[in-house]
């Protein structure tokens, strides 16, 4: 079911911000405030819902009701994988005339904050990644040792594996003109998973665009639980090598 609420003159839709959600119905409404706080120009909002058992659809609606620009609510049904998510989100935002589309996570660990300058990059790159790894970028200062040495290295292993010049490969905070998602084709992606960040930058490589990486600094969430397993990365690191072993 899709609830396409709020939806004035959709040539005004500058930037659309895609949000996949599952129980974020504590964040979801922190997140929007701060979004819109950023002052950004033609802003509106694509938030994906996987049946939230928490009540998260319904509070999208809610938020749709009470925006003034774009917003627009996808109710799924059942959890069908983070990749599936974002490419129906960045289908519809691209349907709703979107010059360029962003992708963050609901919980707060990407800063609203970095969003006038990750997009403002986009002027001069067809990509433009917040990046953990680029000087300037970092991880929550209370993350331990092993976490913050897990997070990186497994970061390594994914770039060599694929052959990525970017240093943040599974950066799920990015932002895109609307050509590059035309040109690296939605439909030629096949993971659905963690894997699925790491796909997009590979497939923007081999197209050829320009990417630029954006200094910030990766938060912890602030409430619900993490969706990371390390069942869920091991299998990226499978199925990324099966990508590339194709190539």
């Amino acid at each position: 079911m899709v609830n396409a609420i709020s939806t004035p003159d959709q040539n005004t839709l500058k930037v659309a911000v895609v949000v996949p959600t599952y129980n974020e119905s504590e964040t979801l409404p922190q997140l929007i405030e701060k979004v819109v706080a950023q002052g950004i120009d033609g802003l509106g909002f694509i938030v994906v819902d996987d049946g939230s058992p928490d009540g998260t659809g319904a509070i999208a609606d809610g938020l749709a009701d009470e925006f003034t620009g774009v917003f627009i609510v996808l109710h799924r049904e059942g959890k069908q994988g983070l990749g599936t998510a974002y490419m129906a989100g960045f289908q519809t935002a691209l349907d709703a005339g979107a010059q360029n589309i962003v992708e963050m996570d609901a919980d707060l660990s990407h800063p609203p904050e970095v969003l006038p300058g990750l997009i403002a990059e986009l002027d001069e790159a067809d990509v433009a990644v917040a990046s953990r790894y680029t000087p300037g970028g970092g991880v929550d200062p209370g993350w331990s040792w092993a976490r913050k040495q897990i997070s990186y290295w497994g970061n390594v292993g994914i770039r060599l594996i694929l052959g990525l010049e970017v240093k943040d490969a599974t950066a799920g905070f990015k932002a895109f003109r609307r050509t590059t998602l035309e040109r690296i084709g939605l439909d030629r992606l096949r993971l659905s998973g963690f894997g699925f960040q790491a796909e997009v930058a590979y497939r923007c490589e081999q197209t050829g665009l320009k990417v630029v990486e954006h200094p910030y600094v990766f938060m912890e969430r602030t409430a619900g639980k993490s969706k990371m397993s390390f069942g869920i990365v091991v299998e990226a690191f499978f199925r990324l090598s099966w990508l590339r072993i194709r190539r």
